[in-house]
């Protein structure tokens, strides 16, 4: 009973029978590697509009995935910098806030163990000695000049 029903036609979707096609995902039909079928659910559970259109989850997947590349490039630099292999939270937190884009973008976010950015603040910073050499010079020549006159 089970082996009939598809050799009948019955219940073969119009297919008559025919072999099953292989299933393409729409991810690779993209040439995507974030899952456009779950960002179509995402969508359409969320309920953010009344219809969602057929391109919107393949946009939002490109755009991911181009972000999520972008933080991956810049993390793996700094992890490289560092003489570390693995990427670690501190290198993706060094990645976005030295990137100027990503740093606006992500500006408000708080990456967990990524510490801070290193910053000393110019006034705090002692001053060099060669501008108050060169001040001191400037003054004994000016010192000097009246004197002589």
């Amino acid at each position: 009973m089970d082996g009939g029903a598809a050799k009948s036609g019955k219940g073969a979707g119009g297919r008559k029978g025919a072999a099953r096609k292989k299933a393409v995902s729409k991810s690779s039909k993209a040439g995507l590697q974030f899952p456009v079928g779950r960002l179509t659910r995402y969508l359409k559970k969320g309920r953010y509009a009344k219809r969602v259109g057929i391109g919107a989850p393949i946009f939002l997947a490109a755009v991911l995935e181009y972000l999520a590349a972008e933080v991956l490039e810049l993390a793996g630099n700094a992890a490289k910098d560092n003489k570390k292999t693995r990427i670690i939270p501190r290198h993706i937190q060094l990645a976005v806030r030295n990137d100027d884009e990503l740093g606006k973008l992500l500006g408000k976010v708080t990456i967990a163990h990524g510490g801070v950015i290193p910053n000393i603040h110019q006034v705090l910073l002692p001053k060099k000695n060669k501008e108050k050499s060169d001040h001191k010079a400037a003054d004994k020549s000016k010192g000097s000049s009246p004197k002589a006159s």
